[in-house]
C-alpha cells in the first residue's frame, strides 16, 4: 500500500499514485523492515530534479518493477529539501562507497537505517555502462540475505567513516594570512575567459564568488573584482540567465554559462540578490541593477505563496520540465524558442533582438534558441536597452501561454530566511521600499505558520500545514534575516526574533562538547531516533552552511545587542572547524568569511533624524560592507542603543549639538563620531581595507 497521500511535500505526492509501496521516512518504515526483515530501500529526490521524473516513469510506475520492489524492500521516499539532514547522511555514504553523489539517490540500508550500498539514478535495463534496476533489486536483495558477514563488515566500515567525517580539527580562527592565501588560490580557480570556477557543468558557486568580493574589498588588488566582475557578467548575459522572465537557473551544462539545467530553485535567485546588490553598491553597474529588479519580479510574479491575511513567502522551486505542444514532458521546453516565433511575434523588430539574443534558424541548443548575450554582453544604449525590454514582455506574454514547469509549492524556512535577506540587501541597494515591505511580508508569513508558541522555527509548510521541525540552516537564516530586516526598518522586533533563535540555537543545536552546531535539533537532550547520527559540518553546499552563518548571526547579535557571550560563542564555531583550513578550504567559504570578521566585527552607529542622517545613507548605499552591522536611532541625544552602551563616551557632546553623527565601531571601541558624509566615507573605506588589523597582524 503506498502511504504517500496524506503528505504535504509535493515531491513525495508526485509518487503517491505509483504502485511502490512507498512508505514516508519514519519509525513506521524501519520497525516493519525490522519485522519482516527486509533491507530499506531509500529513494531520495526533490520535486524539480528531471532524473528524478525519468527514473520515476521508468521503473516506479512500472508494475512489474514495483512487484519486485515490493516484494524485496521496505521502499521509503524522501523529499531532500523536506529532510536535508537524511539526504546529508545518505550523500556522504555513497561518497565514501567511491562513487558520485546526486539526485535520485538510491540508498539500501539495514533494518536499522546503516547504509550498505547504493547509487543514483539507474535504468530498467542496462545501458551506459550501468545495471538496469531490476537486476541491481535482485543483487542488493540476495547480498543481503546470504552474505550477511559481508554487509555486516560493509556497515561497520560505512558507520564507522561517517562518524570520522562528523568529527572536526579545532584550530585558530583564521588569520588575515591565512584568508590571502586562501582566496589566491581560489583567484587561481576562476575561468579568466568565461567566469566562475571550473568547467562543465558548471555551478555559479556564489559563496566563493562573495569569498572574492570580500578579498577585493579588503586588499583593492584588481584580480579580484575582476574576477568577481567577469563571473557575475557571463551569467547575468548567460542562457543561465532567463532573459525573457527574469531569474536564474540552477547551474550551466556546459563551461560557458549557455545551456542551462532549466530547474529554478529560490535559493540560487535569492543569494544571487545579495551578491549582485553588494557589488551594485560599489561598481553602479547597470546590468547588475537590471538583473536584480528581474529577479525580484520573477519571485513576486511566480514565486508567491499567498495566505488569508494577505502574507505572501515564497515557493521552493520550477521543474525543469515541461510539456511540449506534442504533450511530451521535456526539460526546457517552456524556456527555448524557435526563430519563426520570434519573427511572427517582434515583427520587424525581430531581427535586431534575434541579433542580440542569439537566436537564428538553426538555434544554438538541440536545434532551439536560448536567449543570450553571450557574443555581447556589453550593454547597449538606454533607448536601445528599453526597446529590448518592450521587446522581451511581448515574448514573456506568449511563453506564459504556454504550458508551464510545475512549482513545489512547499514554503522552506531555510531558502525564505535567504530569500528575506536578499530583497532587503536590493531593497537598500536600489532604494526600493517595496522589496523591504515583500521581505516584510515573507517573514510574517514564516512566523504566522512555521512557529509555534515555544518559539521554535518549523522547517517546511505546505498549503498552510507545517512539518518538519527546523534544521539549523531555518534557524540561522531566519535570524540572519531578521537582522536585516532590523537593519532595513529599525524595528526591534525582528531583533527580539533574532536573539530569542539565537537562544533557541544554543539550547537545541549546540554541541557543548566539541562546540558548532549539530544540523538537527533534540529540544530537552532527545534527537530524531531514525537518524543514524546527527549531521554535523561547516561545509556549504549549493546554500550557505548553517555553522558559517551561525558565526555571522552570533556576531551580528554582539553588534546590535553587545552582549560578550554572543561573541565568545561565534569565536568558539569558528574555532570548532578550523583546525585544517588550509586542506580543506574549498567548501568553507562563508565560515572562512564570516569567521575572519568576528574578530574585528564593525558595526556603524547612525545618529539623529532619518533626514538629518540622510547624507550618511547614502553614502552606505554606495559603499559595499557585506559584514557590517548598520543601527539608526532617531534620538541625537537620547539613550545610547543596547551595542553601544560602553563603547561611545561622548555622548553629551552630541547630544548638545543636535546634530546627526556618524560611529564606526570595530570590536570592542568606537571611533570618534563624524558630522560630515566625506569624512565618514573615508573611514569607512580605511577601516574596510582592514589596515588596523593588518598592521597588528604585522607587528
Amino acid at each position: 500500500m503506498n502511504l504517500l497521500s496524506n503528505e504535504t511535500s509535493p515531491y513525495l505526492r508526485q509518487h503517491k499514485d505509483n504502485p511502490v509501496h512507498w512508505m514516508p521516512w519514519g519509525d513506521e518504515a524501519f520497525a516493519k523492515a525490522k519485522k519482516e526483515g527486509k533491507p530499506v530501500l531509500l529513494s531520495i529526490g526533490y520535486a524539480a530534479c528531471h532524473w528524478c521524473h525519468v527514473m520515476a516513469h521508468e521503473s516506479f510506475e512500472d508494475g512489474e518493477t514495483a512487484d519486485l520492489m515490493n516484494t524485496l524492500f521496505v521502499n521509503v521516499k524522501v523529499d531532500r529539501e523536506e529532510r536535508p539532514d537524511v539526504d546529508m547522511i545518505y550523500q556522504n555514504a555513497l561518497s565514501l562507497l567511491g562513487q558520485q553523489g546526486g539526485w535520485p539517490l538510491t540508498m539500501f540500508l539495514t533494518p536499522g537505517g546503516e547504509p550498505f550500498w547504493g547509487g543514483t539514478y539507474f535504468p530498467p535495463h542496462p545501458r551506459h555502462g550501468l545495471p538496469g534496476f531490476r537486476e541491481v533489486l535482485r543483487g542488493v536483495n540476495a547480498g543481503f540475505q546470504e552474505e550477511g558477514d559481508k554487509i555486516a563488515h560493509n556497515v561497520k566500515n560505512i558507520t564507522q567513516a561517517l562518524e570520522k567525517l562528523q568529527s572536526h580539527q579545532q584550530g585558530h580562527i583564521v588569520t588575515r594570512e591565512i584568508m590571502d592565501r586562501i582566496c589566491a588560490r581560489f583567484l587561481s580557480m576562476t575561468d579568466t575567459v568565461n567566469g566562475g570556477l571550473g568547467s562543465a557543468p558548471k555551478f555559479p558557486n556564489l559563496t566563493i564568488v562573495s569569498l572574492l568580493w570580500d578579498a577585493w574589498l579588503r586588499t583593492e588588488a584588481d584580480p579580484y573584482k575582476a574576477s568577481v566582475l567577469n563571473a557575475l557578467t557571463q551569467m547575468c548575459q548567460g542562457g543561465i540567465c532567463d532573459h525573457i522572465g527574469g531569474g536564474f537557473c540552477r547551474y550551466a551544462v556546459d563551461a560557458e554559462w549557455l545551456v542551462p539545467h532549466f530547474e529554478k530553485m529560490l535559493y540560487d535567485n535569492a543569494l544571487f540578490l545579495s551578491l549582485l546588490s553588494e557589488v551594485y553598491r560599489e561598481t553602479r553597474h547597470p546590468l547588475f541593477a537590471m538583473r536584480i529588479r528581474e529577479t525580484v519580479d520573477w519571485l513576486l510574479r511566480e514565486m508567491r505563496v499567498t495566505d488569508k491575511e494577505g502574507r505572501t513567502a515564497f515557493a521552493s522551486s520550477l521543474d525543469a520540465d515541461s510539456m511540449t505542444d506534442a504533450g511530451v514532458a521535456q526539460e526546457g521546453a517552456y524556456y527555448v524558442w524557435r526563430a519563426p516565433e520570434v519573427d511572427e511575434l517582434l515583427g520587424d523588430e525581430a531581427e535586431a533582438f534575434k541579433t542580440a539574443y542569439d537566436i537564428t534558424g538553426f538555434g544554438n541548443w538541440e536545434g532551439m534558441n536560448i536567449p543570450n548575450r553571450l557574443k555581447n554582453p556589453g550593454l547597449m544604449d538606454e533607448a536601445t536597452e528599453q526597446k529590448f525590454s518592450a521587446l522581451r514582455k511581448k515574448l514573456l506574454d506568449a511563453r506564459q501561454r504556454r504550458p508551464a514547469p510545475g512549482r513545489d509549492d512547499k514554503v522552506l524556512a531555510d531558502w525564505n530566511g535567504l530569500a528575506i535577506s536578499g530583497l532587503c540587501k536590493a531593497g537598500f541597494a536600489l532604494d526600493a521600499p517595496e522589496y523591504i515591505a515583500a521581505a516584510q511580508s515573507a517573514f510574517d508569513y514564516v512566523v504566522a505558520h512555521m512557529s509555534g508558541p515555544n518559539k521554535r522555527l518549523m522547517h517546511s509548510c505546505c498549503e498552510g500545514q507545517p512539518a518538519h521541525a527546523a534544521l539549523l540552516e531555518d534557524v540561522t537564516n531566519m535570524a540572519a534575516a531578521a537582522l536585516d530586516l532590523h537593519e532595513a526598518t529599525g524595528d526591534a522586533r525582528y531583533a527580539a526574533h533574532a536573539r530569542d533563535w539565537a537562544e533557541i540555537l544554543l539550547d537545541d543545536y549546540l554541541d557543548v562538547e566539541n562546540k558548532g552546531f549539530f544540523m538537527s535539533p533534540a529540544p530537552g537532550g532527545k534527537k530524531d531516533a531514525t537518524l543514524i547520527l546527527r549531521p554535523k559540518t561547516a561545509d556549504d553546499t549549493a546554500t550557505p552552511a548553517g555553522n558559517g552563518t551561525a558565526v555571522s548571526v552570533l556576531t551580528r547579535l554582539f553588534s546590535v545587542l553587545g552582549e560578550p557571550a554572543y561573541l565568545d560563542m561565534a569565536e568558539q564555531t569558528a574555532s570548532a572547524f578550523s583546525g585544517d583550513l588550509m586542506q580543506r578550504y574549498f567548501p568553507l567559504s562563508t565560515l572562512l568569511a564570516n569567521s575572519f570578521f568576528l574578530t574585528r566585527p564593525l558595526s556603524i552607529l547612525l545618529r539623529g533624524s532619518p533626514e538629518a542622517v540622510a547624507p550618511f545613507v547614502e553614502v552606505l548605499r554606495g559603499l559595499s560592507l557585506p559584514h557590517a552591522t548598520v543601527t539608526r536611532h532617531d534620538d541625537a541625544g537620547g539613550e545610547l542603543p543596547a551595542g553601544f552602551s560602553g563603547k561611545i563616551t561622548d555622548v553629551k557632546s552630541v547630544g548638545d549639538e543636535k546634530r546627526a553623527a556618524a560611529y564606526i565601531c570595530a570590536g570592542h571601541s568606537c571611533l570618534p563620531p563624524v558630522f560630515d558624509a566625506k569624512a565618514f566615507r573615508k573611514m569607512l573605506m580605511e577601516e574596510r581595507r582592514d589596515t588596523r588589523r593588518a598592521a597588528a597582524n604585522d607587528g
